[in-house]
């Protein structure tokens, strides 16, 4: 191990809401890994990048343990991945709902299966893990993406409840709004206004991180002040 700085490691550190959390652990001292399954972006300086399917579990494993080889265990995980459908239930393939149970739900536990473990050795450790309104509720022609971010809660929740007394702090977002970002600009036509700050939410991230043991959030719900619920 050569780092001595703390280590958070980002899963979806692409653009958007993982490219704004890699950039604020980045300002505060963190050496940054961030992981992508398809195109790896250029790094800022302190942020290294890796290329990475997290749902195939022995690259996970190897790439893992070598990351744990050269940084120590990581002080932080983020879990920042989807894989979005929207289609009508009878137009939504089997094979769109197993990748987005894989993408969403076997990405994380394979993560976590490396990482938490080593974590609670070490007596501390945080895990964020990024849901969405579909956490709580599905809407019509979600039947992919919701069935997996419910699956995807409650595996976060066993997790929590299993680790917590090991020194192990494991929260999941809901992010009960648009993110704004240039896609769903695009997408949505929305007024910034009534999207989310992909900067604010990483600095929501931050504080889960800088919470004391006391008084853990395990889950955080976030939205725009627009937003209905």
């Amino acid at each position: 191990m050569t780092n001595n700085k703390l280590l958070c490691v980002i899963i979806g550190a692409g653009q958007g809401l993982g490219a704004s959390i890699a950039t604020l652990f980045n300002m505060q001292g963190y050496q940054v890994v961030g992981i992508n399954r398809t195109q790896v972006t250029p790094a800022e300086k302190g942020i290294a990048m890796l290329q990475l399917d997290v749902a195939n579990e022995q690259a996970t494993n190897t790439a893992f343990n070598e990351l744990i080889e050269k940084y120590g265990v990581p002080d932080v995980l983020i879990h920042n991945t989807a894989q979005l459908y929207i289609e009508p239930f009878e137009e939504t393939s089997a094979q769109q709902f197993e990748t987005a149970w894989q993408s969403m739900v076997l990405s994380a536990f394979n993560a976590m299966k490396v990482i938490v473990p080593k974590m609670a050795q070490q007596g501390k450790g945080t895990v964020i893990v990024s849901g969405a309104t579909a956490s709580l509720r599905a809407g019509a022609n979600f039947s992919a993406f919701a069935s997996a971010k419910f699956a995807l809660r409650g595996l976060v929740q066993s997790v929590a409840r299993e680790y917590q007394k090991q020194g192990v702090h494991i929260a999941h977002v809901i992010l009960d709004g648009i993110l704004d970002t240039q896609a769903s600009r695009a997408l949505h036509s929305l007024d910034p206004a009534d999207m989310m700050s992909t900067n604010e939410v990483a600095e929501a991230y931050m504080q889960i991180v800088q919470q004391k043991n006391s008084a853990w959030t395990h889950e955080l719900d976030l939205r725009p002040k627009n937003e209905t619920f």
